[in-house]
C-alpha cells in the first residue's frame, strides 16, 4: 500500500518516492527485481529502483545509460554481466536526480567516464531544494561528478552504433538529454517520458510542462512506428505510447492555461479537477492527480534564476 503525507496544502507527497529521488545512497538493495529486455539492436532496458537503465554492449565496452543507487551498483552490473562480461566504460546521465545517478560514484570509481550535459554537473556540484518535497539535497560527492560534459550535444561511436546525446531546452529538469540509437532504431527519452503515470516536473530546476511537450515533440519528429522508447519510468514503449502521453500533456496544458489567465489560485485551480478525465489511466503512479496539476500550474509561474 501506496502512504501518502501531507506537509502543508501545497505538499502532497509520496514518502516513498522522496526517499528515492533525495536519499539515493540509502536505497535498499535487498528485495529489488531487475528486469533485463531487449530493445533493439545490442541495446537492452534494465528496470529495477529507479530510473530505467539503458545499456549498450559490444566489442568496445559497455555504455551506460543512468545508473539508479548506489547501493544496488553490484546487482546492475550482474545483470549486465549477462549480456557482456567487459567492463562499463561510459555513463551518460539523462539529468541531475539520485535515481538516475546514484551509482556514478561506483561505477567512476571502477573506471567509467561519466558524460552530462553542463547543468547535470552544476546541480549535483550544489546543494539543490527541490520543491514539490520540500526537501534540500545535498551536493554529491567529486566522484560522483560528470567529467565530461557538453551543451548542445554529444556523439559516440561506439559497439558499431551511430549516438547521439542532445539536450532539451528545461523540461523535467534543465539538464535533461536525450539518447538517439540511429542503428537499433532506440531512444532514451530520460524523464521527459513517464510511461503510464503523470511525470514529475522538477519546477525547482527548471522544468515546466511547455518544455515537456517540446521535448516529447522533438522526440517524435524522430521516431517511427518501429521506434523503441526507453521512458525515464515504466514499461519500454513504443511511438503511440508517446503520443498517448503527449495527447495528455498538451490537454492538460490546455485546461490549466486558461485558468492561471484567469488569475486563479493554485488550490483553485487543482479543486477544478482539470485532469479528472485522464485520471482512471494516469493517476494510478506516485504523481497524485492534484500534486501534479499543482506542479503543472507552479511551471506558470515566473521565477527569479
Amino acid at each position: 500500500m501506496l502512504h501518502f503525507v501531507r506537509a502543508n496544502p501545497r505538499r502532497l507527497v509520496w514518502v516513498g518516492f522522496w526517499v528515492l529521488i533525495a536519499c539515493n545512497r540509502f536505497a535498499a538493495a535487498e528485495a529489488v527485481e531487475f528486469q533485463l529486455q531487449p530493445a533493439g539492436g545490442n541495446v537492452h532496458m534494465l528496470s529495477g529502483q529507479g530510473g530505467n537503465i539503458g545499456v549498450c554492449v559490444g566489442e568496445d565496452g559497455v555504455f551506460l545509460i543512468d545508473d539508479q543507487f548506489a547501493p544496488l551498483t553490484q546487482q546492475i552490473l550482474a545483470e549486465i554481466r549477462k549480456l557482456s562480461k567487459a567492463p562499463v566504460r561510459f555513463v551518460l546521465n539523462t539529468h541531475w536526480h539520485g535515481d538516475h545517478t546514484g551509482g556514478n560514484e561506483n561505477l567512476g570509481e571502477a573506471g567509467a567516464i561519466i558524460v552530462a550535459h553542463a547543468n547535470v554537473r552544476r546541480r549535483m556540484s550544489e546543494k539543490q531544494f527541490m520543491e514539490a518535497f520540500d526537501r534540500t539535497v545535498e551536493p554529491a560527492p567529486k566522484g560522483a561528478l560528470p567529467v565530461v560534459t557538453f551543451d548542445q550535444s554529444i556523439n559516440f561511436h561506439w559497439n558499431g552504433e551511430a549516438i547521439e546525446v542532445v539536450h532539451v531546452p528545461p523540461a523535467h529538469t534543465d539538464g535533461d538529454s536525450v539518447v538517439y540509437f540511429g542503428n537499433a532504431n532506440v531512444i532514451h527519452a530520460g524523464d521527459l517520458f513517464f510511461n503510464g503515470t503523470y511525470p514529475y516536473i522538477d519546477t525547482g530546476a527548471g522544468g515546466n510542462l511547455a518544455g515537456m511537450i517540446q521535448g516529447v515533440e522533438r522526440i517524435l519528429e524522430r521516431s517511427d512506428g518501429k521506434t523503441r522508447i526507453i521512458p525515464g519510468h515504466g514499461l519500454l514503449g513504443m511511438r503511440a505510447d508517446l503520443e498517448r502521453y503527449h495527447t495528455m500533456l498538451t490537454s492538460v496544458r490546455d485546461r490549466v492555461a486558461p485558468m492561471v489567465r484567469e488569475g486563479r489560485s493554485r488550490d483553485e485551480v487543482i479543486a477544478a479537477k482539470p485532469t479528472a478525465d485522464f485520471d482512471a489511466d494516469w493517476g494510478g503512479g506516485f504523481m497524485q492527480p492534484d500534486v501534479w496539476v499543482g506542479l503543472v500550474y507552479d511551471g506558470f509561474q515566473p521565477k527569479a534564476r
